[in-house]
């Protein structure tokens, strides 16, 4: 009587050596780390980069801070005040917190509140990672001694709290959306400021032209965006560079010439003596002083694209001093004001004589410039919540072969302009849109002050009373900011924290589809034992009694089955949906894996890693690719035939006794091969893809109800958002795809 086998040890045609090493070749690529060091010139052009990106918005404060702060002619005192206060939460916050702080803190090279909450992720069990992808979050966990009573108590809390970790979810979540609303804002606020610069010039012209003008600006500005963040910061830094100097200069002038007296701001007593004196009045005007440093969280964001030392290289030698001295003659200009109009259009009418058509010009260029660090952050951003599955995937164009993190998103650029011109043109003008836009800076600068005090503790391992300390005085930076800033959430905020709130619960529907996912899909996940045996007389292939028995037929041709696991421990799900169904197997069987890395190319000699599986005439091929390889092209079917070939003769010759010089086409076994192999690649090939249903179990409970809406919200988006194998592009009558269904 016939016995089934299992195929490990009937199968003499499998490979243990070069699964060995297509294993090894995997925990490699899992684990490269994608942070990139520069030095030299590399690192003085990115710094030069970084300022052409990150600092315009943050550089284009200037034209608005006085007139979003002051309703009427300020007092010397109020007005030095108000400096003070800038003066130094550009240093406090802006330079000491983000620049020597906050930047410290990235995953991987990564900035902003996501990847605060993915470098948790790295040293506390916090999330579930995706089966699919090995290493999406490589735990690099201190061992508990290394960490303080403090931080063995809050590590071992979140990790065994539900609510701790859902906590920290949806701060990183919200940080990020925060982010991308601002990024809607952020445009329009400066393009409208610098072109309502132009009414000091034309006092005739309408609000309505202003409004055009501006939408004209910024659909241009979003056209040019496929150039990349490395193309246009090379462009756009020398404006940025011009524009600060130029308000470095007027500041000088305007210091010398009227009031010398403010710099006595430099003294805190001052910022402190103005919110006394003022009371109710004062706490409320810091939601106009905050906008002098609205854009800080672009520092952060837009780190991957950069890198931490071209930022700080950038802020400390030129952004910095600049908008310090600009703010400072500005308020020169305006204490010696006999009109007392300036503030209100404070940039237009502190510049120098003789400049100011020059200054409208350089101010306008700025402004366009000043939406690209909103624009690169929200790529930067949502390429993070996409890489952690927060997000479905969406076309993305990496820009640059020198700086890998640097990308573009054509859906989400458009989406973006779509939504700035819809605000430029509601709200109208910059007065509106900062009460709209500023809580989302303060309230992003409090959530990173809070994550990077859980980093200090249980990453950086630094001694809580530190913690402690550094911890309150920028909370209390952050908080004060952030009330103030709460109380124009009826005059235009509601919209920034609406935008947020629906981004953020986007971001969580997504990831908990796609655990509930992983989960159904773990559940239907066999070897090649669960499923297939060997007919030890006759060699046939049979289903095992589990999935009802029976011979397996072959069927002529070679099909290429789309892994999307791409592991060796299991086979693809649609291979065995196949089988199955149809009780058949091609001759000739591949699976096929595609693995991007995070660089720019693969050289064709490492491109391919090929193994042979435990079922007769299959292989594994995995095919690693760099972002700027075009690897699904319509000859992809005949390179991985003679990827197949070259590793079918590679082996045989490596594995002839004491290295025997025997020609390919002198080993039999290897010749029988070919043979097959040629033939079923000229009979047909087919690429065969799962097509996975997915579908809600029902529970008739209120938990149940709640759980169903979720998971069906989260499906209507799964089927209609871009599916990874979009690219694809091969012939059609080639492409067959195996329907299944599976219950979350």
């Amino acid at each position: 009587m016939a016995v089934d086998v299992s195929f490990e040890k009937a199968s003499s045609g499998y490979d243990v050596d070069s699964e060995e090493r297509a294993r090894k070749i995997a925990e490699q690529d899992f684990s490269q780390k994608k942070k990139q060091t520069y030095s030299g010139f590399m690192l003085v052009w990115l710094s030069f980069q970084s300022v052409g990106t990150i600092y315009g918005d943050i550089g284009t404060s200037p034209l608005y801070v006085y007139s979003s702060t002051f309703t009427s002619q300020p007092s010397w005192d109020d007005l030095v005040g108000a400096l003070s206060i800038i003066i130094w939460t550009l240093t406090l916050i802006v330079t000491l917190k983000y620049t020597f702080i906050v930047l410290r803190a990235d995953d991987d090279g990564q900035g902003g509140t996501f990847a605060l909450y993915s470098l948790l992720a790295r040293y506390a069990r916090i999330t579930r990672d995706d089966p699919n992808i090995p290493g999406t979050v490589q735990m690099e966990r201190h061992d508990t001694q290394d960490l303080g009573p403090a931080g063995r108590r809050f590590r071992t809390f979140i990790e065994k709290s539900r609510a701790a970790k859902f906590l920290l979810k949806f701060t990183g979540v919200l940080g990020v959306s925060l982010v991308l609303a601002d990024g809607v804002l952020t445009p329009a606020q400066s393009v409208l400021g610098a072109i309502q610069g132009i009414t000091v010039a034309d006092p005739t012209l309408t609000r309505s032209a202003i409004v055009g003008i501006s939408c004209a600006i910024l659909i241009f500005l979003f056209a040019i965006q496929p150039f990349g963040t490395s193309r246009l910061g090379t462009s756009f830094a020398p404006i940025v560079v011009v524009w600060l100097l130029f308000n470095f200069c007027a500041g000088v002038y305007n210091l010398v010439l009227y009031d010398h007296t403010v710099l006595k701001a430099f003294s805190p007593y001052f910022a402190g003596a103005y919110l006394v004196r003022n009371g109710y009045a004062g706490w409320r005007s810091l939601g106009g002083l905050l906008l002098a440093f609205t854009g800080v969280e672009a520092l952060f964001a837009d780190l991957g694209a950069f890198s931490r030392r071209a930022i700080q290289i950038s802020w400390i030698c030129l952004a910095f001093p600049c908008l310090l001295i600009a703010y400072i003659g500005q308020a020169a200009f305006i204490s010696a004001d006999a009109t007392g109009t300036a503030y209100t259009n404070p940039f237009f009418n502190t510049v120098p004589p003789g400049s100011f058509y020059f200054a409208m010009v350089i101010s306008v260029l700025a402004a366009i410039v000043a939406s690209q660090a909103m624009i690169t952050s929200s790529f930067q951003l949502l390429s993070q919540v996409m890489r952690m599955s927060y997000f479905p995937h969406i076309k993305t164009v990496h820009t640059s072969t020198k700086f890998h993190e640097q990308v573009y998103m054509p859906l989400a650029n458009w989406l973006l302009m779509i939504g700035t011109v819809v605000v430029t043109a509601v709200y109208n003008n910059t007065t509106s849109l900062g009460n709209a836009y500023g809580i989302c800076v303060i309230a992003v600068t409090f959530i990173t002050t809070c994550m990077v005090s859980i980093v200090a503790l249980i990453i950086w391992r630094i001694p809580v009373p530190i913690i402690i300390l550094g911890f309150l005085i920028f909370a209390a930076l952050d908080g004060v900011f952030l009330s103030a800033a709460l109380t124009k959430v009826p005059e235009g905020a509601w919209f920034t924290i609406l935008l947020a709130l629906i981004l953020s619960i986007t971001f969580i529907i997504w990831r908990f589809g796609k655990e509930q996912q992983w989960a159904a899909e773990g559940e239907g996940k066999l070897a090649t034992s669960d499923l297939l045996s060997t007919n030890s007389t006759t060699g046939s292939l049979n289903l095992t009694p589990a999935f009802g028995g029976g011979a397996i037929s072959s069927a002529a041709g070679l099909g290429i089955f789309f892994d999307k696991v791409g592991g060796s421990g299991t086979i693809p799900t649609v291979f065995a949906q196949f089988v199955r169904k149809f009780k058949a197997r091609p001759a000739v069987i591949l699976y096929f894996h595609m693995r991007p890395l995070s660089r720019p190319t693969v050289p064709a000699e490492e491109r391919f890693v090929v193994s042979r599986t435990s079922v007769p005439s299959c292989y594994r091929v995995v095919l690693r690719h760099g972002y700027m390889d075009d690897v699904l092209t319509p000859d992809l079917g005949r390179v991985l035939v003679e990827q197949l070939i070259l590793h079918i003769t590679r082996d045989r010759i490596t594995a002839s006794p004491n290295g025997s010089a025997r020609s390919v086409e002198h080993t039999p076994e290897v010749q029988a091969e070919l043979d097959a192999l040629n033939k079923a690649h000229e009979d047909q090939m087919v690429y065969i893809i799962g097509k996975e249903v997915m579908k809600v179990k029902r529970e008739k409970t209120v938990k149940g109800f709640f759980r169903y809406m979720i998971l069906e919200t989260f499906l209507w988006i799964r089927e209609n958002s871009r599916t990874k194998l979009a690219d694809l592009d091969i012939d059609a009558d080639s492409l067959v795809e195996v329907g299944f269904v599976k219950k979350i």
